[in-house]
């Protein structure tokens, strides 16, 4: 059977009516006339067969069919009320897609990220990771932060944190190496899969040769190369402006500094051939003005590779 359902305005404004108990009422929620009211009762009146109000000289009043029939409507306009509140709600509250490394994700940005929701309620982060470099063409990702020298093609980018890096490791394998550079010879070298330069270049900085590492272990992440440090496993080399947290807790140890400042960064990367829309501009300088707390970039003043 086909579902008889009155004419929808009528029966919203019946509903208003109802609910403030009067023409005029209804007609200043709605923005009317009360005429207008007055026909739009008078059309669903038509439509039912039944008087709905009683029309009298200081105003109109509910009739027995009427207060039935506003009973039984009340609830579904109310929840279509909410959700639609609901549903604008959500609308209203822009999500900002952000692909990160993990372990820029982890040990950065994540423990960061309650100031800007403060800050920014209406901006919410939909935050994910890889390794890979991000293709704009292809995924839906609005800003990445990426580890380079910012010459990405067919994007803008913006350094927020250059690649400064020094060894650490636990406060008890700290306490026995001291100032030793040559005890690096007999512990070893954690290091993570993708930044195996990071202890070459090192060692190149300060004059030693590679060689001198021994062999230790190789980690799929930064974040467990750090956690295997802070077990005490042996030394690995940290990314300095990452580790503020760890190193302020006293759970890692920074050696042998200065540390050293190579010619890469951490870059807020973003597609050139999208216009810039209000959300990324906020979280742009949002991450400028986190990024650019003097001791965001790591402790000491490094030396250059």
């Amino acid at each position: 059977m086909t579902r008889r359902i009155p004419p929808l305005n009528p029966l919203h404004v019946f509903e208003v009516a109802a609910r403030v108990n009067g023409f005029s009422r209804a007609a200043s929620e709605l923005n009317v006339t009360q005429s207008a009211v007055s026909r739009q009762i008078a059309v669903l009146e038509s439509y039912l067969g039944v008087r709905l109000f009683h029309r009298e000289r200081h105003g109109a009043s509910l009739t027995e069919a009427g207060a039935a029939y506003a009973a039984e409507i009340r609830e579904p306009f109310a929840r279509i009320a909410a959700a639609t509140a609901r549903f604008l709600d959500q609308k209203a509250t822009e999500t900002l897609h952000v692909r990160a490394y993990a372990t820029f994700a982890a040990k950065w940005l994540i423990p960061r990220l309650a100031d800007f929701h403060a800050r920014y309620p209406r901006v919410r982060i939909q935050l994910s990771n890889t390794v890979r470099p991000i293709d704009f063409t292809r995924e839906t990702i609005d800003v990445g932060i990426q580890l380079g020298q910012g010459d990405w093609p067919g994007t803008h980018s913006r350094l927020l944190l250059p690649d400064v890096i020094q060894p650490v490791c636990s406060p008890d394998l700290a306490r026995a190496i001291g100032d030793d550079l040559s005890a690096l010879r007999t512990r070893p070298f954690l290091h993570s899969h993708y930044r195996r330069r990071d202890w070459g270049d090192w060692l190149a900085a300060r004059g030693l040769p590679e060689a001198w590492g021994p062999a230790g272990m190789m980690f799929e992440s930064s974040v467990l190369t750090y956690q295997a440090a802070a077990e005490g496993l042996g030394i690995a080399m940290g990314q300095v402006a990452l580790l503020r947290g760890d190193i302020a807790a006293g759970r890692l140890v920074p050696l042998f500094g200065p540390p050293l400042a190579r010619d890469l960064g951490h870059h807020a990367v973003w597609p050139a051939g999208r216009p810039m829309n209000r959300k990324l501009e906020i979280f742009l300088a949002w991450l400028q003005a986190q990024a650019s707390d003097p001791e965001a970039a790591g402790t000491g003043a490094p030396v250059r590779a």
